[in-house]
């Protein structure tokens, strides 16, 4: 038994670059303080996470096996 293949009526292509294209055309580049607040939350996430790994790192070290 075979099954039909699906018609189908919009080109998936053309789909896609239709939303990416209104994506591209909503964006802008931030503003100096839209960046410094970014760049600061995104700092403070790598230090928290290097932290925990760190505390997680020695805990290794400390406890017996």
């Amino acid at each position: 038994m075979e099954l039909p293949k699906p018609d189908l009526k919009i080109d998936v292509q053309e789909e896609l670059f239709r939303k990416y294209w209104r994506v591209i055309k909503l964006a802008r580049t931030p503003t100096r303080d839209e960046f410094q607040k970014i760049a600061l939350v995104s700092a403070a996430g790598v230090a928290i996470i290097g932290l925990l790994g760190f505390i997680i790192y020695e805990a290794m070290l400390i406890l017996p096996r």
